[in-house]
């Protein structure tokens, strides 16, 4: 069954060791099927999911495609992302599967660049940081961890011998989607919650 492998990180035709079939019930009388897969490359196993469905178009019952659960797939990026963070967060992602580490550390440094001219309009990363912190938009630990991105996008867009290893780009990928989560994820999730709560103070 084609799925992508975490730590191959490409598709691959994993073979299947078992299958567990999740009948319907009443409220969704689609089945459910589980695999435990290995991968044929590494031998790393996995688990995936596909979902019964049915097809409109051509009135039958279909399946899904299968959807790796376990290891965890990539987290979809917020519908609400400038089209500049967004496209570079696509490319930085995009770059760390091609083993492209010093790439993809200056995607992240120009997603957070995009962060940076929606709130701001300074004219550098450094400066747009420390607006950013100073209007509140981001916190003193979200600021660190910008700060250390900011610094190992120069060191990676500039000629130099300086490289970027495989774990140094993952966590470089993971501060940047830190961020975008606190910024466009948990900061509006905590203003409906206020305005609910506000909502609820004037009702009584």
């Amino acid at each position: 069954m084609i799925v992508e492998c975490h730590y191959c990180e490409s598709k691959v035709d994993a073979e299947i060791l078992e299958s567990y079939t999740e009948p319907g019930t009443e409220e969704d009388p689609f089945e459910r099927r589980t695999y435990f897969l290995k991968c044929p490359a590494c031998n790393i196993p996995m688990v995936g999911i596909e979902v019964e469905d049915y097809d409109p178009d051509a009135n039958a019952v279909v399946w899904s495609a299968l959807e790796r659960v376990w290891p965890a797939p990539d987290k979809q990026l917020q519908w609400n992302l400038p089209p500049i963070v967004r496209n570079s967060l696509e490319e930085a992602r995009k770059c760390y599967k091609a083993k492209a580490y010093r790439a993809c550390a200056v995607m992240c440094g120009t997603a957070l660049e995009g962060i940076c001219l929606e709130f701001t309009s300074k004219g550098t990363l450094a400066e747009g940081l420390k607006t950013l912190l100073e209007k509140k938009i981001i916190d003193s630990r979200i600021y660190e961890w910008g700060e250390a991105l900011r610094q190992q996008r120069n060191l990676g867009a500039h000629a130099t011998e300086h490289a970027i290893s495989k774990e140094d780009a993952k966590d470089l990928l993971d501060f940047t989607n830190a961020i975008c989560d606190y910024i466009y994820e948990l900061t509006v999730k905590f203003e409906r919650f206020k305005e609910r709560q506000e909502q609820k103070r004037k009702t009584k």
